[in-house]
């Protein structure tokens, strides 16, 4: 079948996670991408040798693309870069704030010279600001924009466990670049973007700042529990926790009769609605505790399911691994063996392509440029 981005070029100045992870939703969309990458690699080539010797991110965030290996300080190589993008609908690059710039393939200058290209700068900040200049690594703008201050237990704040500034800028990334695509369809006009890795947290901090700038409200962390919600926490069974949740005035009274047989908690105004009872959360969570303590975990979420309550059990990644709902893709590398991916929440698809070794394509690529040339040079 024709995927929606076939016939589209995909030139990638990447590394690291947040282009990889755009560019990676764009290949398995069907375009071509092209990855430009240092002799040595991208940087997320040596972070470990996990998946058959191969980085796990780098294999993950790789697939389906083509490797081209520049020096892009020789002219020769910068030319070929200059060359490839000149060709391309869509150019990506996550260099430090002004490499691309330097090299010539600053957003806004290539769509000045290149009108129908789409030219996306990755920045760790807003280069309007004044804090253009900072250096930005997933857990620098995790902590700068305030996640780890909502994220862990009172006593200590922590990052989220996986690369979230990373991977939900190249999530928003990946969205620009299909409105950009869409709006070029209408006015045959690309147009420079740049996506800022703090902007895509702060964005995620809405609801905290709007409890700040509007109650004075700082929100504390909370571990395992909600701190906007109550019940809406990790309640403790003899043989392990459950999470439970109550988010609707209805949900609350089936809780209070059917999961706690306590139909007078119903009429308690210390909870009877949910600011109350998040105010008054320990004394809720001490009564809940009565109740879920000595039962089994499998007997409370029976009784969950019995009064249509949600509920969830807090899983390692063991746990996720065997999950029935997990589904799974297969890349087969060129030695033949073979890896599990998660399946991409985009696709059904059960096989993905592989990533590339380093530099697989260069040979081939600069033939190609080379051959592209030539009749203009003649």
């Amino acid at each position: 079948m024709t995927r929606p981005l076939e016939g589209l070029l995909v030139v990638a100045l990447e590394q690291a996670v947040a282009a990889p992870t755009c560019t990676m939703r764009l290949a398995d969309a069907g375009a071509r991408v092209i990855k430009l990458e240092r002799i040595e690699g991208d940087t997320a080539r040596h972070y470990d040798r996990s998946v058959k010797g191969i980085s796990a991110y780098f294999a993950w965030l790789n697939r389906g693309k083509e490797s081209a290996a520049l020096d892009l300080k020789s002219t020769d190589d910068l030319a070929l870069a200059h060359a490839l993008v000149a060709k391309a609908d869509v150019f990506v690059q996550n260099l430090a704030p002004g490499a691309s710039v330097r090299l010539g393939l600053g957003a806004k200058d290539l769509v000045a010279r290149h009108p129908r290209l789409i030219a996306l700068d990755i920045v760790g900040y807003r280069q309007s600001t004044p804090a253009r200049g900072l250096r930005a690594y997933d857990m620098l703008v995790q902590a700068e924009s305030g996640i780890c201050s909502v994220t862990g237990t009172p006593e200590e704040a922590v990052k989220v466990g996986v690369s979230i500034a990373d991977i939900g800028t190249g999530m928003n990334a990946h969205a620009a670049v299909l409105q950009a695509l869409y709006e070029r369809e209408r006015t045959g006009r690309g147009k420079a973007i740049e996506i800022a890795m703090f902007d895509s947290m702060a964005e995620w901090m809405a609801v905290p700042f709007l409890h700040y700038e509007h109650q004075g409200r700082i929100t504390p962390r909370t571990g395992l529990s909600h701190a906007s919600i109550f019940p809406y926490h990790v309640a403790d069974c003899v043989d392990g926790g459950v999470v439970i949740v109550v988010q609707s005035p209805a949900e609350w009274v089936r809780f209070c009769e059917g999961a706690l047989g306590r139909p007078d908690l119903v009429a308690d105004p210390r909870f009877a609605d949910n600011p109350l009872r998040v105010e008054n959360r320990d004394a809720l969570a001490a009564i809940i505790q009565e109740t879920f303590g000595p039962a089994t975990r499998a007997a409370m979420i029976e009784c969950l399911e019995a009064h249509q309550l949600a509920w969830a059990k807090v899983s390692d990644v063991r746990d996720m691994a065997a999950h029935p709902a997990l589904t799974r893709m297969t890349a087969t590398l060129a030695s033949g063996e073979t890896f599990d991916l998660p399946t991409s929440p985009l696709t059904a698809a059960t096989t993905c392509a592989r990533p590339p070794e380093l530099g697989e394509h260069t040979a081939a690529i600069r033939a190609e440029v080379a051959a592209a040339l030539a009749p203009a040079e003649a």
